[in-house]
Formats: structure tokens, C-alpha cells, sequence
């Protein structure tokens, strides 16, 4: 089993490792710090270095912890030690972008009755569809003040884990009608904004509201009868954030 560094630290982009597996132009690490995807998030990006030998770039990820290479790896290196990299400034991006999108997916279901269809995360912007009944372009503005008054509030997030069991009998931990979050040795991932939001998500998230900038709704799109796409950016530079600190 991979130790998922991620999961404990949003800002692990460094590890030291040992190979465990090689396979099909991939590689398997005892721990890794790269996030894998899932959630609407993209894996991360970045790189492996051998002590004794190239650095590869990791472009892609599965969801039992395989990592891409670019060039695909050699032979012979089963057991060997590497430093993995993760890119900095895209991952903290994403983790912006997915933050956001908890204070807004939790003020639309609580304020709209409108849950989670889909959701692409990206480093520049993402897209969020919702079933959405009543949906008007004009609700945008009063959404985006109350995602940006949760911001200015600086709550803190945290993370930790529930059992299965618990999980099954908390509907409120959920913000999607078909897809059911990832159950790992029998737990669930909890992400929580004090005094706010708790809800069940396997990504990397910010430690509070304050670090994430400035919240707008772009554009939106009829994808449907009733659902409904909105499209997100954030105004934060990485030097006005303290998680790149």
C-alpha cells in the first residue's frame, strides 16, 4: 500500500521515496505526495529524480497510486530511492480552485436545493454543473457575495477521517447525486470549514477560507433543462497567498 502523503499535509510537495513497482510506462512509490485526481481535481504534475540516474517527468496518475512518466521508465529500477517533486505553483492553484468550489457547492445546496452533476477543477479557472431548478443568471451576484464573505471570514479547514459506517449515515457529508466518494480501509475523508461545511472529498484543500482570493462567477451555460454550468476564477496571486509560504 502507497502511504498517501497528501492526505496529511496539503503542502507536502516533496518526499523522499522508494520505487515499489514498474509497469506499462509507470511507476509505484512506497509514499507519494503526488495527488492521484479525483473529485474533479487533475493528478498533479512534476517530477521523479534517481539519485544515480535521470529525472522523468510524472504527467498522470491512477487511482491505485500509478504514476505516468515522461520518457516511460527504464529497467532496473524496482527498490531504488527518488526524490518526488510536485509542481508548487499548479498544485496550489488547484487547491484554490477546489476549496472555493466546497463554500460554493455548500451555499447552493443550502440556498438553492441544487446539487453537484459534475466538476472540472483548473488552475486558471474551473466549471461546476449543478441540477438546478429556477436557475437565473441574476443569482450569480448574490452568490459570489456570500463565497466571498465565507473567504473574508478566514475560517480554518481541516481534515480527518470517518468510518464507513458513520459515513452511510451522514447524507449531510454529501454534494453529489450519483457519484459517491472513495471508501479506503474502511473510512472516509472528511475536509471541514469551521463552522460552515463538512463534507466527504479525497483532495487537497487550503487551511483557511483567507488563503484562497477573490471569488467570481464568469460565465454560465443551460446544459440542460435543469442543469446548469458555472464557470469560476479566482484573483489571487501566487505571492498574495500565504499557502505558498
Amino acid at each position: 500500500m502507497t502511504k498517501r502523503l497528501y492526505w496529511f499535509d496539503d503542502r507536502c510537495f516533496e518526499t523522499d521515496a522508494i520505487v515499489t513497482g514498474v509497469r506499462d510506462g509507470a511507476l509505484a512509490f512506497d509514499q507519494t505526495c503526488f495527488y492521484p485526481g479525483g473529485g474533479g481535481q487533475p493528478p498533479d504534475e512534476g517530477t521523479v529524480s534517481f539519485n544515480s540516474g535521470p529525472t522523468l517527468n510524472i504527467s498522470g496518475a491512477t487511482s491505485d497510486l500509478w504514476y505516468t512518466t515522461e520518457p516511460p521508465p527504464g529497467p532496473g529500477l524496482l527498490g531504488q530511492p527518488v526524490r518526488l517533486s510536485v509542481n508548487r505553483e499548479r498544485r496550489a492553484a488547484l487547491t484554490r480552485h477546489h476549496t472555493v468550489l466546497h463554500v460554493l457547492n455548500t451555499i447552493a445546496l443550502r440556498d438553492h436545493s441544487a446539487w453537484i452533476t459534475g466538476v472540472q477543477i483548473g488552475p486558471d479557472y474551473s466549471r461546476i454543473d449543478f441540477k438546478w431548478e429556477g436557475f437565473s443568471p441574476a443569482v450569480c451576484a448574490g452568490i459570489e457575495k456570500k463565497v466571498n464573505s465565507v473567504i473574508d471570514a478566514n475560517l480554518p479547514i481541516v481534515s480527518y477521517y470517518v468510518k464507513e459506517d458513520e459515513f452511510r449515515q451522514r447524507e449531510d457529508l454529501l454534494r453529489t447525486l450519483e457519484v459517491k466518494p472513495p471508501v479506503i480501509d474502511g473510512q472516509v475523508r472528511v475536509v471541514e470549514i469551521s463552522g460552515f461545511d463538512a463534507q466527504a472529498c479525497g483532495g487537497t484543500h487550503v487551511a483557511s477560507t483567507a488563503e484562497v482570493g477573490r471569488f467570481s462567477i464568469y460565465k454560465t451555460e443551460n446544459k440542460g433543462k435543469v442543469n446548469k454550468r458555472l464557470y469560476i476564477r479566482l484573483n489571487c496571486l501566487p505571492s498574495e497567498s500565504k499557502f505558498d509560504a
